[in-house]
């Protein structure tokens, strides 16, 4: 595939007068990828869309999982206008009701929204995670009835896999279920649910036979958090405050939940093998626009530089680099990633490398912003007497939440050793659970 400049972007100048906003525009999308007609056809249509429609409104802060279940009525509004237009679930087949668009092409989607500084607002979990496995597994009956739910918003998902001794080891799940005539009860716990408490339905796994083999007696269950009459179904939702004062993830407590035996998705005891879908589904749709984010924290770095009268320190300069250099190596990244699933090659272990890499970044260069702010770094944000919250500013909340992005979705540790098992060859790294006895 070859690669045209659209813009050329010059090597930031913390000595001119330039604004970061302006550096921001020139740096964008500075380079294309030929993807051929069709990409070409689909660029070009989101682009004259996105013109029509683009909302003259702003919209919460946040990623795209905390603006979809934000329930502003902005985001509303603009999911709404999205499903329309037919801009949701676009990766599933049409007779699911997608549009049936590779990975390529949804690169491209994510590409063009960035390029208009709007949310690519998604039906989360749903779309990305459930829709897919269902698509996989699930009777037609079920793809009849859950797959049109997640399209129009009716059901908004959260996961039920880790447990307070099953993270890593997702196998070792204890959590129970157990057929009552037409029914499943599950009962048990879960921990890490993301996004818990803006959802309405949990995708769940639990063990329906104990005497059966580690992944074995597993199932996969939709479950309802909600009784018709608005009260729990058998679930309890304690939030999990985190470090940056935010609660983004609860335990969750399930006694006596139920959920018909037709929302078992794969059959009953055969849940792995739906899980192992829904874990591997995540493809590389964001690969070209992942930089994004960081580009404009660079240039944060540079603003806040100007501000404390340090951007000709040259140890400041150095820094300024090395965030510059990391930046634009995320980008070539995403191109190459671009360039491969253009040529219809699989993305294999270079996706552990991308995330141990931007992970760290992350982590180190929002260390290194609160360190350039020196001792205002230490000091919170005024709240009022009284008032329970536990506000950060923008580089204290980098700090915070980064500290996790090397664990979670896999630790830096273990995303070496895949890197050196897969890519470099070397010998398996011995595991006391495989040693002999």
């Amino acid at each position: 595939m070859l690669a045209r400049a659209v813009r050329r972007s010059q090597a930031p100048d913390v000595h001119a007068g330039l604004t970061p906003h302006r550096h921001e525009e020139e740096l964008l999308m500075v380079m294309e990828i030929d993807l051929g007609p069709r990409a070409r056809a689909f660029r070009d249509e989101l682009r004259g869309w996105l013109e029509a429609n683009r909302p003259d409104y702003d919209f919460p802060p946040g990623g795209e999982r905390s603006m979809i279940l934000s329930g502003s009525p902005e985001v509303t509004a603009w999911a709404e206008k999205m499903h329309e237009a037919g801009y949701m679930c676009v990766g599933w087949p049409e007779e699911y009701g997608g549009r049936g668009l590779s990975a390529v092409e949804v690169a491209v989607m994510n590409e063009e929204f960035a390029r208009a500084d709007v949310p690519r607002v998604t039906r989360g979990m749903g779309e990305s995670l459930v829709g897919p496995s269902i698509i996989a597994h699930g009777t037609p009956e079920q793809k009849a009835y859950f797959l049109p739910r997640i399209i129009d918003g009716t059901d908004r998902y959260c996961q039920g896999f880790s447990e307070p001794d099953a993270g890593s080891d997702l196998a070792s799940l204890r959590t129970r279920g157990v057929v009552d005539g037409d029914e499943i009860v599950i009962t048990g716990q879960k921990v890490w649910t993301s996004g818990a408490t803006g959802c309405n339905t949990i995708f769940i796994l639990c063990r329906t036979d104990p005497d059966a083999s580690k992944h074995k007696g597993i199932s996969y269950v939709i479950a309802p958090m909600t009784l018709p009459d608005g009260s729990p179904n058998g679930i309890e939702l304690r939030p999990i405050r985190q470090i940056n004062g935010a609660s983004g993830f609860t335990e969750t407590f399930v006694s006596g939940m139920r959920a018909p035996l037709f929302n078992v998705i794969g059959g009953l005891n055969d849940g792995w093998r739906v899980t192992m879908t829904t874990l591997g589904n995540e493809r590389g749709g964001h690969a070209t626009t992942q930089h994004l984010p960081f580009e404009k924290q660079f240039w944060k770095l540079v603003e806040e530089a100007r501000r404390r009268g340090v951007v000709t320190d040259p140890l400041v300069r150095q820094k300024l680099a090395w965030s510059y250099t990391h930046t634009e190596i995320l980008r070539y990244q995403g191109l190459r990633t671009m360039a491969e699933l253009a040529a219809g090659k699989e993305i294999g272990p270079q996706v552990s490398l991308n995330k141990m890499f931007w992970s760290e970044y992350a982590r180190d260069v929002g260390s290194w912003g609160l360190h350039l702010r020196g001792a205002d770094g230490m000091i919170r944000p005024g709240v009022p007497d009284g008032s329970d919250d536990y506000d950060v500013d923008y580089w204290q909340e980098e700090f915070f939440r980064h500290r996790g992005s090397v664990i979670w979705g896999g630790t830096a540790e273990v995303q070496r050793n895949i890197a050196a098992e897969r890519v470099l060859g070397m010998p398996k790294e011995p595991r006391l659970d495989k040693a002999p006895r």
